[in-house]
Formats: structure tokens, C-alpha cells, sequence
């Protein structure tokens, strides 16, 4: 009894703290609801448009002149309306009732630069946000460092290691890493600044490279496999050079082997193949593409190449075509917002959508390659292979990463749209209202106490059974609603005995034969022999008999009967009966142990 207490006041405090946390409740606004007829049910649509302004004081109308063919109708309410709505019966006429959702433009960042970053919307990132933002998910620069500059002050960062000094602080002395680190993750939405692809993703700054821009072979597949084995999930390395390397071949297998996705820049010398490292076979390759989408006259091409990416392209016609980031002006040490252009630019882009793709729980390199490929926008004609396998497009690969996955998000989404983290969604009778019900369970309890002062019997699983079918059956499955499936099994499970004869035309009227002695009379005789299901009978006579009298209490109405004194004097009258029956059943009964 206790623990039903319990649970109980557990779901009310949960629904209250969710409801009233903005990020759920804030979305997926509507003030009115759309009403899809079934053609051939066209008939019928007049009368029925009748029953529901009359029945919900509502005027529902043509959603425009348009709407006739389809027979869209909209009705002003909120969520207990299409509850309602739902559960009125008029599914059989409608191919659905929704809400008729207000959409509107996809978040944007309240970074004041972020207007000049054509870059991140020309990869669809703030379709891709709605979804994720790179969560949990660690990315490993290998670069020239990266310093801590102030559009960095929210990125959060791991250990990092400086492979040129010996050392574990990998600050930058050229503004190369620092420029890359913030097209992957600078920090968004904190009103200075730029924006970030994966600005959730945390940042391990790895120096390979020196103020000159140089580095060793040595020092970078060392960098690669401390990434490997210090838990990142992505690397990115904007660099490259001529010469193969069985070294650094054998550190990317290695990292690879460890479920890192490794991305690194094409190169700048405009030559018919990528550069080392991007050339390996384990590595994502990533060219340029300037502001048009077109391949950036720098930007290496061909074998090598497996996918393209805004690098930027400045000149005089356009100069603000290079990729803005915050950075450090080399020559002084201090901040500057900065644009550049290269392939370097390129890949961090493919690094940071990569990083949306682990934190939407892809986790194989192959799979996470495969899906930026597939999700690529496609370019018809490129004999060349500028583009790999086209332009990089985020929003695309998130979806294409989440299709067929049930997500946290999704799931309080569901709950959310449907009314179910709103208290007074269940308190004032949304699915069906929370109070009586818990009135119900309790009066059965109440009654099977009292049964207990005049007539020996003990608790048991069948008769607890008994009393909550009886009295409330699994009601909070009463107002589950998926879409294109039948609603009445989740009724048939959520309704006590007294409400089975409405479940599957979705009336709220009670019926008076299910509402009734009758029912628990044919289990009593039924199951009296039975050592254990007959308690399951007595308790279902004690459950009905508490639902009938909170029924006749609050809300009477009856098919047949109406909803006045004749239908408050049978189901007080049939309580009675369900009570009687529940003492004469258990009337000469040893008590259990």
C-alpha cells in the first residue's frame, strides 16, 4: 500500500519538474488541431462537424479554400482538446487528428559573427543542432596547439600534450590550430564571437607542429595513437605533406582499430591527388570548396579525396569568402577574429559533423564515413574527383544517423506532445483523470479492508489483481496515442471492468451492463472452486463496487441512462450488489497465509 503511495507521488513530482523545465515545454507549440477526413466517409463529415461544435464549443473550418478536396478541417484548442478529440470516436471518420504544429526558423546562434560564417550554413548545420550538438564527444587536433582564446572560454577541453616541447601544455604559436579547433567546436550561443559545428564536443589539443607551420612523422603518429588511447573519438589533422610513411600508416591503423574516425586535409597545391595523410586508406580525405560551392582553385583533387568542404576562397571580387574563426595573431600572441582559406579550413568542418554523428551513437569509423558519403550532396558530373563524394552536408547525416533509432530526445518529445509531463493534464482528466482513479484503487482497498474486520482472508497477488481490474485497470495506457495504429487495445488494457463496454467506440458513457453486478457475479461463480483465482473474483467485485460509487459521485453518465438521479441510483445500487456478492463469496473462506 505504501509503495502504490509512493509510486504515486513519484509521477506527479516528475511531471511537475519536467513540465515546468523549459526545454520541454516550450516546444512543439499548437493552438489548434487538424482534422484529416477519410474520403470516403465524406458524407458523414457535415454531421459530424455538428456533433463536435456542439459537443467541444468549438467551430471547426476549412484550413483554406484549397482544403476541401483533402476535407482538412481546423479546430481552435490545446492538448486536452485533442485528447479528447482522440478519444470521442471520431477515429473512424478521420485518417488522422494532430497537432497542427506552429514551425518556425531553425534556431540561430546569438553569436553577432555568426551572420558572416556563410560556411556553417552552407553544410545545413542548424538543421543538424535540432537534433545534437556533439555532446560527450572528444576531438583530438593534431596541429599547431590550440591557446584558450575567449570564444573558447565555454568549449570544454582534455589533456592535451605538446609533441614538438616535450610537454603537457599544447598552447599555439602560429594561430593555425586554434583557427581549426574553433570551426569544430568554438563556443555557440554565449552572444560573442563566431559559432562552432560541435560546440558540446570537448577539444584535446595535441602540438605537433611548430611556429613555422613544420613537424615530423614521428611526432604526429605518436599524437595519433596518444589520441587513440586517451579517448578520442574523432581526429582531425589539417596538415599533410608528400612522403608515405609506414609509421604513421601503421598509428592510423592502430587508432582505427580503436573506433577513431580519423579526417585530414586534402592539401593546397591544387594536384590531381591528397596529400599524406589524407591519401591512407583509413582516413577521410576532405578538399575545398570556396562560398559558390565550387572546388577552391588551391584545393587538391582526385585519388585520395573522399569528400569536400567549405575551405573558403578570398580575392578581391570576394573578400570576405575565407572561414572565420577566433584565433591568435602569431606575431603577437593575442586574439583576433580571423579568416582563412584552405584545405585545413576544410577538413575541421567534416571533423565537427563527424562528432554530431558519435553523439547521435554512430560508433564505427566505416559507418560514420559512410554515412557523411551518402548524405552528401551529390555532384552530377566530376570526372576529376574534386568533390569525393560530394559537398558535406551536416543536417543530411545527422537524420541519415538517426533514422530508425527511438532517441532520449524523441521519446520525451512524445511524452511532451502529447500531454503526458502536464500535470493537469492527468489531474484534470487528460487520458483519463488521475484523482478519481487513484480514488478508485484506494475505495477498493478501503473496501477489502473492511471485508477483512468480518470475514478471515489474506493478502495475495491475485486478489491486489482483482481490485485494481476491477476499480482503475492500467489507465494511464487509456490515453496512449500512436500514429496510423488502432487506439482500442490501449484502451481495452487501460479500462477497469465497468468502462470494457465503451473501450472500442470511444464513448466516455458507461455502459450499464459492463457497469454492473453482472460481470463479477459470473467470476464469482466461475472461479469460486479455484484456489486462486477466486480471490482474483472477489477482488474484481471490491474494485468495481469502488468505481461505481466514485462514478456515481462525479460523473454518472450512462448509455441509456443518462447522467441524472436514475444513473446515480443504478451504480450505487450495483455497488452495493458488488459488495454483497464480494462478503457472500468470501464467507466461510480460511484465511491465508
Amino acid at each position: 500500500m505504501r509503495k502504490f503511495f509512493l509510486t504515486c507521488l513519484f509521477v506527479i513530482g516528475l511531471g511537475f519538474a519536467l513540465f515546468s523545465y523549459p526545454g520541454l515545454s516550450n516546444k512543439g507549440e499548437f493552438d489548434s488541431i487538424v482534422l484529416d477526413f477519410r474520403e470516403e466517409k465524406a458524407e458523414q463529415i457535415s454531421p459530424k462537424l455538428q456533433e463536435i461544435a456542439q459537443e467541444f464549443g468549438v467551430k471547426p473550418r476549412l484550413n483554406s479554400e484549397f482544403s476541401q478536396a483533402d476535407n482538412v478541417y481546423i479546430v481552435e484548442g490545446d492538448r486536452a482538446l485533442l485528447q479528447n478529440l482522440r478519444q470521442s470516436g471520431l477515429q473512424k471518420y478521420t485518417e488522422y487528428i494532430e497537432p497542427n504544429y506552429i514551425y518556425t526558423l531553425n534556431a540561430v546562434p546569438n553569436d553577432p559573427d555568426y551572420p558572416k560564417q556563410w560556411n556553417l550554413r552552407s553544410i545545413n548545420v542548424e538543421a543538424a543542432w535540432d537534433e545534437t550538438h556533439g555532446q560527450g564527444v572528444t576531438v583530438a587536433v593534431i596541429d599547431t596547439g590550440v591557446s584558450r582564446v575567449p570564444d573558447l572560454k565555454d568549449t570544454k577541453f582534455v589533456k592535451g600534450y605538446d609533441f614538438v616541447n616535450d610537454r603537457i601544455a599544447a598552447d599555439d604559436d602560429a594561430g593555425h590550430g586554434t583557427h581549426v579547433a574553433g570551426t569544430i567546436a568554438q563556443s555557440t550561443n554565449n552572444g560573442y564571437g563566431v559559432a562552432g559545428i560541435a560546440y558540446e564536443a570537448q577539444i584535446m589539443p595535441l602540438k605537433v607542429l611548430g611556429a613555422s607551420g613544420g613537424g615530423t612523422v614521428a611526432d604526429i603518429a605518436e599524437a595519433i595513437k596518444f589520441a587513440a588511447d586517451n579517448g578520442a573519438d574523432v581526429i582531425n589533422m589539417s596538415l599533410g605533406g608528400s612522403g608515405e610513411s609506414q609509421l604513421m600508416q601503421e598509428a592510423i591503423e592502430y587508432a582505427y582499430q580503436k573506433g577513431v574516425v580519423v579526417i585530414a586535409a586534402a592539401g593546397n597545391s591544387n594536384q590531381n591527388s591528397a596529400s599524406y595523410p589524407a591519401r591512407y586508406p583509413r582516413v577521410i580525405g576532405v578538399s575545398a570548396l570556396d562560398s559558390a560551392g565550387d572546388r577552391a582553385p588551391y584545393s587538391n583533387f582526385g585519388a585520395g579525396v573522399d569528400i569536400s568542404a567549405p575551405g573558403g576562397y578570398m580575392n578581391e571580387e570576394n573578400p570576405a569568402g575565407g572561414i572565420l574563426q577566433n584565433t591568435i595573431d602569431p606575431e603577437t600572441g593575442q586574439p583576433i577574429f580571423a579568416a582563412y582559406q584552405g584545405t585545413s579550413m576544410a577538413a575541421p568542418h567534416v571533423a565537427g559533423v563527424a562528432a554530431l554523428l558519435k553523439a547521435s551513437n554512430i560508433e564505427s569509423p566505416d559507418e560514420i564515413a559512410n554515412i557523411l558519403k551518402e548524405a552528401s550532396r551529390k555532384v552530377a558530373e566530376d570526372p576529376l574527383n574534386h568533390f569525393g563524394a560530394g559537398h558535406l552536408d551536416a543536417a543530411a547525416s545527422v537524420k541519415l544517423a538517426l533514422r530508425g533509432q527511438i532517441t532520449f530526445k524523441d521519446f520525451f518529445r512524445w511524452l511532451r506532445d502529447n500531454g503526458y509531463l502536464n500535470p493537469r493534464f492527468w489531474i484534470d482528466g487528460g487520458a483519463i483523470a488521475l484523482l478519481p482513479k487513484i480514488g478508485m484503487v484506494i475505495g477498493s482497498y478501503l473496501l477489502a479492508w473492511l471485508l477483512r474486520n468480518y470475514f478471515p482472508f489474506g493478502w495475495s497477488w491475485s486478489l491486489t489483481s482483482g481490485l485494481v481490474a476491477g476499480s482503475s485497470g492500467l489507465f494511464f495506457l487509456q490515453g496512449f496515442y500512436l500514429f496510423d495504429v488502432p487506439q482500442w487495445p490501449f484502451r481495452m488494457m487501460g479500462s477497469s471492468i465497468p468502462e470494457l463496454g465503451n473501450t472500442v467506440i470511444g464513448t466516455t458513457a458507461l455502459n450499464p451492463i459492463f457497469a454492473s453486478v453482472l460481470i463479477p457475479a459470473v467470476l464469482v461463480v466461475l472461479f469460486l472452486g479455484h484456489p486462486s483465482w477466486k480471490w482474483f473474483a472477489i477482488g474484481s467485485a471490491l474494485g468495481v463496487a469502488s468505481c461505481l460509487f466514485i462514478s456515481a459521485a462525479i460523473d454518472p453518465a450512462m448509455m441509456w441512462l443518462g447522467g441524472g438521479w436514475l444513473a446515480r441510483g443504478f451504480l450505487v445500487i450495483n455497488a452495493l450488489l458488488c459488495f454483497g456478492l464480494a462478503r457472500l463469496a468470501v464467507s466461510g473462506e480460511q484465511k491465508l497465509a
